[in-house]
């Protein structure tokens, strides 16, 4: 089967995220598939660029063939942004009768967040009589309307919303990461027969076999405060608004006379705004420090006694979450203070943590003591259920097959 994969901000391993394309993608090829990913060479989510020198460039990737489209950088959500998507599916229009015509592909997946990808698909789609698929990572307009306060009756909102009512209209099956959309999707015009749910996942390789080491400053930090006494908290990921990583640092302000630490690596635009809080506030149980590769998460997260997650109390949240960061933690064995209010809690169905009130602190300083007060049999027995749930569950084998299952009763039903 040729899938032709339409995601604007695909990345690998090598660049940073996102990961799901290429991780589904990849097992799509050992499954023997031919997958043609499609993507800007501009992403404000990746660690790195691809290289292209402004020109269309075709690589190939563990079996996977990347086309990269040449759009302009951008910062933020504004005008910048909007250009970039333009010119992203301008050139994707254009290039519709060339992957017609050499690839002939049998599936068309758009998932580029934005919705309006799916026009492009649905014409590559018919062209070829190929099976469209949609797969949803955020509800897309009420994402920026209940995130970011844009008006319903915005010009780009509109937009935004007919692209959304036609790809329920109009594909064939509707993948969405989310669990909890049934209501909100069918109110916008979807047979829910379509709607199949494939989460976000882990990939079995990245865990096998021993982590490579750990960066020296990190393990240094966390070698330190062990020393001490300390119970550590780890936090690996983004550093943005939506981590609500001022909660934490507010948190940490309450336990600064308790025997728990705060170990924080990442990158993101919060993070010197939340360095300089902890210099200021001279959060000495505090340590923030660079990223480290996704290839050394596993042996961070090995090493602390505690993960956190948490989040912004946003409606949105209300049709589920599916965060990357989450089963990490889970595949490491992390007892995880998660603090969310969501459709949908992976920490309480698997039971390998605590979950607390979102953005309140006292309520997160709270929930780390009582995790930091357990025993590391305790804890570990918490840690081995969030692996046990991971496996049955988010498996990116586990996951690809039931994507392509859903693509399967679409084709059989098509004929």
């Amino acid at each position: 089967m040729n899938i032709l994969y339409v995601n604007h901000y695909a990345g690998s391993p090598a660049l940073g995220m996102e990961y799901r394309p290429y991780y589904l993608a990849r097992e799509w090829v050992r499954a023997g598939h031919r997958v043609q990913m499609v993507a800007a060479d501009f992403s404000h989510v990746r660690a790195r660029q691809p290289q292209t020198g402004g020109r269309v460039m075709d690589e190939t990737v563990d079996g996977i063939a990347y086309r990269w489209l040449p759009t302009p950088p951008y910062q933020g959500n504004g005008l910048g942004r909007v250009k970039n998507i333009w010119r992203f599916l301008s050139q994707l229009w254009r290039d519709t009768p060339r992957l017609v015509r050499e690839f002939r592909p049998d599936v068309v997946i758009a998932s580029s967040t934005y919705p309006m990808d799916v026009w492009v698909a649905r014409r590559i789609a018919r062209r070829a009589g190929a099976v469209l698929v949609f797969e949803v990572h955020d509800l897309w307009p009420l994402s920026p309307i209940e995130l970011s306060g844009m008006s319903p009756r915005h010009p780009f909102i509109r937009l935004v919303q007919k692209a959304e009512d036609d790809a329920y209209r109009d594909a064939d099956i509707v993948v969405s990461m989310l669990p909890k959309v049934h209501h909100y999707m069918a109110s916008r015009g979807l047979d829910l027969r379509k709607l199949h749910i494939v989460p976000n996942g882990i990939t079995l390789d990245e865990w096998q076999g021993e982590p490579p080491p750990l960066r020296g400053d990190v393990a240094q930090a966390i070698a330190t405060q062990r020393a001490a006494g300390r119970t550590v908290v780890g936090y690996a990921g983004s550093m943005g608004l939506p981590n609500a990583l001022d909660v934490l640092l507010d948190a940490a302000q309450r336990l600064q006379d308790e025997p728990i630490a705060i170990v924080m690596v990442g990158d993101g635009h919060e993070r010197v705004r939340l360095a300089q809080r902890v210099a200021d506030e001279g959060l000495a149980n505090v340590t923030m420090l660079p990223p480290i590769p996704k290839a050394q998460v596993p042996a961070m997260l090995a090493a602390v006694d505690i993960a956190y997650i948490g989040w912004q109390r946003v409606p949105i949240y209300r049709f589920g979450i599916a965060p990357n960061k989450l089963m990490d933690y889970m595949m490491a064995r992390c007892a995880v203070l998660h603090s969310v209010e969501a459709g949908n809690d992976p920490v309480a169905e698997s039971g390998c943590g605590l979950t607390v009130p979102p953005q309140d602190a006292e309520a997160v300083a709270r929930g780390l003591r009582q995790l930091a007060a357990l025993s590391v049999d305790e804890r570990r027995a918490m840690g081995e259920r969030g692996r046990a749930f991971v496996l049955a569950h988010h498996t990116y084998p586990v996951l690809a097959q039931r994507f392509l299952d859903a693509v399967a009763g679409a084709r059989g039903a098509a004929r």
